[in-house]
């Protein structure tokens, strides 16, 4: 089995989106997890309903830290972006694929879907890539 981790800063919304959308449409043969460097107490709520809006529920996620271990046995790691260069996950993690993508936290649920739309379509190209 291969591991693909997802890591972002809070583990409340762009990496479990991701988490959830590779679970889905992944093939078998893969593990993922997402974790962030200073994770959140909850998920972000906008984000829980804009992913039960595409049929998938992440009620019972919860954000997760980042752990060496994570990382080591991951052969693929995403960050999701960066709020502030301190928490920046890729700080910590060598030969990442860095998405740069929007945090959702206090945007509006139309910018949440943006994103969520944004998110899938990195999942499913990165699966594409990695199944060759």
């Amino acid at each position: 089995m291969e591991n693909v981790l997802f890591v972002c800063v809070e583990n409340a919304g762009r990496s479990q989106m991701a988490e959830a959308f590779f679970r889905k449409y992944a093939p078998a043969k893969f593990n993922v997890i997402s974790a962030g460097t200073t994770p959140s107490s909850q998920l972000n709520s906008t984000v829980v309903q804009v992913m039960k809006e595409v049929g998938i529920d992440i009620m019972q996620q919860s954000p997760k830290t980042l752990s060496n271990e994570m990382i080591e046995n991951s052969s693929k790691t995403i960050n999701m972006g960066c709020m502030d260069k301190e928490s920046c996950p890729a700080l910590f993690v060598n030969d990442v694929l860095d998405w740069n993508i929007s945090d959702p936290k206090g945007k509006s649920i139309d910018d949440v879907r943006e994103i969520r739309d944004q998110i899938l379509k990195k999942v499913l190209q990165l699966i594409e890539s990695i199944e060759k």
